[in-house]
């Protein structure tokens, strides 16, 4: 039986960090310990910044540890549309950004020692069926033109199943993201940097030329500038949180009978597979990833997802034996383009959001954008990726589109929770919204025992409902992602607050 927990999350003699439980003056705060924001850290403190780190739970412990640990420029077939889309321009900028980002992050794996098994290798997006392959040369005259490593090739060597093509970036990279960050906090630290876990955010402020932020843990931090790389931001004056869409994706971790394929890939075309070696799995590791849905969708986040995966890999690889299983969320914007830079209505905030899940190489390029905007040193790339942009007409359309979808969630559920079910047809192991006597209608878990924990079913970030995240026992917002844990605690923003706990004897407690 599979491990229930990411598999980058699995070292037991990692590092901690003391939560913040005092004041503290710096340079810079960044608030975030994935790819995103240790890189930020870290590029700001080797120019002679003082930087201090706020993180929610632990290094790495967000997306950054759900990640297939790709880092590649190759994300999927979307050049040719972003060219069509954007412009030449734009799409090379990302194109580049991402490139240049792939280079970086093995530059700081050298400079920082880290130990995480950076192995370069080819990110091939594989046909299985002719019919795909004119989207490949579409996509490989794309890549080109930007100045991408883009090739054609027929059936890969490596691959045990039969394919029509492939198209091929040489020359990439995977790691283990985790063990990555860990070394990234460590050089931070060596160069007078602080990194604080186990420390929320409950309030960001800007008061001239300062930032001040304060933590639940009870300390505050004020600094000339604040960097929020918390995958949605928290503090959203931008409304990034009606510009996205929020998803989760399905990974699992697996030993084959033999070799696995020396190169990344993923399937050209739905359902989408994504798979890469597994060092840590020994010569036969593997990590197989798919099943997206929305977060918050009730009725596709089961533990089936694990189960669908984990047929294909059967039915394409000779596997002995699947390890760990794990999901991770990301936000996708309306026009494929990740929001980057100063927050609208600040002049000290900056952000970064909306990855389209390669936070990877998204992220690595937002950290470069961001501490250059601090230091006031012009970037090729930021004008492409401006946080307060509105985007094109068929950004606009889809941003209306998914927030008249958001309105009706809203409306239908409220009427879902006018005729909940009864508490005592609660099963063990289950959660719903219950009726209970003198509380209304709640969200409700009924543990293996019997137990049962009830909170507040109203999300606390803009009032939709929550619903029961059958893989993950977690309650989770479908309208813009926040996701609790059992007991009320936030797991995931852009929620602050955590669910109001309900007193089944007597209302909220």
């Amino acid at each position: 039986m599979s491990e229930r927990r990411p598999v980058w999350l699995t070292d037991a003699d990692r590092t901690s960090y003391e939560p913040l439980s005092r004041s503290r003056i710096a340079d810079a705060l960044v608030v975030g310990a994935g790819i995103t924001g240790l890189t930020s850290a870290l590029l700001l403190a080797r120019e002679g910044l003082e930087v201090v780190v706020l993180e929610a739970a632990g290094v790495g412990s967000g997306t950054t540890g759900g990640t297939t640990g790709k880092v590649t420029s190759q994300h999927g077939l979307i050049y040719r549309d972003m060219i069509e889309r954007h412009g030449e321009p734009v799409a090379r900028a990302y194109a580049q950004a991402n490139q240049q980002a792939v280079e970086l992050i093995e530059s700081l794996v050298r400079d920082t020692d880290a130990r995480c098994d950076h192995t370069r290798a080819s990110a091939l997006v594989f046909a299985l069926d002719s019919g795909q392959m004119g989207d490949l040369e579409a996509e490989h005259a794309a890549a080109s033109r930007l100045g991408l490593p883009s090739g054609l090739i027929d059936q890969p060597t490596d691959l045990p199943f039969q394919i029509a093509g492939a198209l091929e970036f040489t020359d990439q990279a995977h790691f283990h993201p985790v063990r990555y960050c860990d070394a990234l906090a460590r050089e931070l630290i060596s160069l007078g940097g602080h990194v604080h876990e186990q420390s929320r955010i409950i309030g960001l402020a800007e008061h001239g030329d300062r930032v001040e932020v304060h933590a639940a843990s009870g300390g505050s931090v004020t600094a000339g500038h604040a960097i929020v790389a918390t995958l949605l931001p928290f503090i959203d004056r931008g409304g990034f949180f009606a510009k996205t869409r929020p998803g989760r994706a399905y990974g699992i971790a697996a030993r084959l009978r033999s070799a696995p394929p020396a190169g990344m890939y993923i399937g050209a075309g739905p359902p989408v597979r994504s798979f890469r070696p597994w060092p840590d799995g020994g010569d036969t590791g593997i990590i197989f990833v798919g099943e997206s849905h929305e977060t918050g969708d009730e009725e596709k986040a089961n533990p089936g997802r694990w189960g669908e995966l984990e047929r294909w890999a059967r039915e394409h690889f000779d596997v002995d034996t699947f390890d760990y299983r794990w999901s991770a969320q990301d936000y996708s914007t309306a026009d494929g383009l990740p929001y980057v830079g100063r927050s609208p209505l600040t002049d000290r905030t900056l952000v970064a959001t909306g990855f389209h899940k390669w936070g990877l190489s998204n992220g690595t390029a937002a950290a470069r954008i961001m501490t250059d905007l601090v230091l006031g040193v012009s970037n090729p790339f930021a004008e492409s990726f401006e946080a307060g942009r509105i985007g094109d007409a068929r950004a606009v359309k889809k941003i209306i589109s998914d927030n008249a979808k958001v309105a009706r969630m809203f409306v239908g559920d409220r009427v879902e929770r006018l005729s909940p079910r009864p508490l005592a047809d609660l099963r063990p192991g289950e959660g719903a919204l219950v009726r209970a006597d003198g509380s209304g209608t709640v969200a409700a878990y009924r543990a293996p025992s019997g137990e049962i924990q009830a909170v507040s079913a109203t999300c606390t970030h803009l009032g939709c409902t929550v619903h029961w995240n059958d893989a993950e026992n977690s309650w989770d917002c479908q309208c813009h992602g926040s996701r609790f844990g059992r007991d009320g605690q936030v797991l995931s923003g852009p929620a602050a607050e955590p669910l109001e706990t309900v007193d089944l004897d007597g209302g909220s407690a």
